[in-house]
């Protein structure tokens, strides 16, 4: 027998998860289709779904507490040692990167992976290259190439390994670059079946922004990077296109302060920007998102008078490598997120539904740090490192994007 699941095994896997019901037209598909559907329902992990029963999952929140971060003012006294300490660890290879690029262009029109958007007026530039041009620069101060570890989704895998390529990796040298798959959980009704996306294909959606260290693992691609002696990685998202990324006055400032994890962190533009803030939850470190901010959060002040939480994350982490290890045997809290998913009705019609009918799973990275001893927030300039792309016009857009990079000299 081959190393591969076959019907039986399948079938039985099916019906411990009680989700029969995906095989039901397996009978009706070609050989390719079978191969594809039993390969599937290997790689799926059903145990997501009983965190249905067990009601929404990690929601109850701790006593939240202030957590004070490194500010401006500091850093600049500062700059010069952090930033010799962070150079030195760059080029003694113990710095990796990595991008979190599973997501597609949906909310900007377009049907390519998010990263291949152009946000060029009067040239073409790519998400990508943008990102892969603000790293460059700390490639040119340190003389020192850091491996950059790109994490993709099954939905775009190919497209950004193809597009990157094509591109020659916007100067970037190629055996530093890295590919690997983010793991994907089912999505389900609100009975807890699992819907079909196509006879021979299951729903599925990316696991959320806390599942990157566990896939790069599976991949192997988290051993390659502990062997070549990376000790710490800087994980960002792939829309903000003004990051500064393995930023060496960051990184340094992490390691003199000796804590599992970086946060960089803007002042909020408003108290109800929506944006999680960064705060100590139980004594630990933690995040509280935007929607649960209550107006006391809101309204509460530190020593100085000035608001507790106005620091808010722009997905932008250092994490050490020793720290993710301790803790990725641990099950984070899944988030149980209500969405529309397009399904296959028992006609076999394909329906686009206009309303939420059922949940995706997530994991979330303010999970991943609640789980750590030690967070520095660290304070960024907001109008020259956060210029997140999320819509086409308006607040966090293309639009807004395109200002910011002008008023930093990039041109578009």
């Amino acid at each position: 027998m081959g190393m591969d699941m076959n019907y039986e095994q399948a079938l039985e896997k099916l019906a411990r998860a009680g989700q029969e019901h995906v095989m039901e037209r397996y009978e009706e598909l070609g050989k390719e289709q079978k191969e594809l559907l039993l390969a599937q329902i290997e790689a799926t992990d059903f145990s997501v779904l009983a965190s249905l029963k067990h009601g929404k999952g990690g929601n109850a929140r701790g006593v939240i507490a202030p957590l004070a971060a490194m500010e401006l003012p500091q850093i600049r006294h500062e700059e010069g040692r952090f930033r010799a300490l962070g150079l030195d660890a760059i080029r003694q290879g113990k710095v990796g990167a990595v991008l979190l690029a599973g997501g597609m262009g949906t909310r900007l029109g377009s049907d390519d992976p998010k990263g291949m958007y152009n946000i060029g007026v009067t040239k073409e530039v790519y998400i990508f290259q943008r990102l892969i041009e603000n790293l460059m620069q700390v490639v040119e101060e340190a003389e020192a190439f850091i491996p950059l570890y790109v994490m993709t989704s099954d939905k775009n895998h190919h497209a950004t390994v193809e597009f990157l390529k094509e591109h020659g990796y916007f100067g970037y040298r190629e055996e530093f670059v890295t590919f690997f798959m983010q793991e994907m959980a089912p999505a389900c009704d609100y009975e807890g079946k699992v819907y079909m996306e196509e006879p021979w294909k299951i729903s599925t959606s990316p696991n959320g922004n806390g599942g990157w260290y566990t896939s790069m693992y599976k991949w192997g691609v988290a051993q390659k990077a502990m062997e070549d002696g990376v000790e710490w990685l800087n994980v960002f998202a792939v829309d903000n296109v003004l990051q500064r990324i393995a930023d060496p006055c960051f990184v340094g400032a992490a390691i003199d302060r000796q804590c599992d994890v970086g946060a960089k962190v803007v002042h909020k533009c408003a108290p109800d920007e929506k944006i999680g803030v960064i705060c100590l939850e139980d004594g630990r470190p933690s995040i509280v998102e935007y929607y649960e901010l209550t107006e006391e959060l809101m309204n509460t002040k530190d020593e100085k008078g000035e608001p507790a939480y106005s620091f808010g994350v722009i997905l932008n982490y250092l994490f050490r490598i020793a720290g993710l290890e301790k803790i990725r045997e641990k099950n984070l809290p899944l988030h149980v997120v209500e969405k529309k998913i397009p399904y296959i009705d028992a006609q076999g019609n394909h329906i686009k539904p206009q309303e939420p009918n059922g949940y995706k799973f997530e994991q979330l990275v303010l999970d991943m740090i609640h789980e750590l001893d030690s967070c520095l927030p660290y304070e960024v300039e907001r109008n020259k490192e956060f210029a997140p792309i999320k819509n086409k016009t308006g607040i966090d857009s293309v639009e807004s994007a395109r200002a910011l990079c002008k008023e930093n000299g990039i041109l578009l």
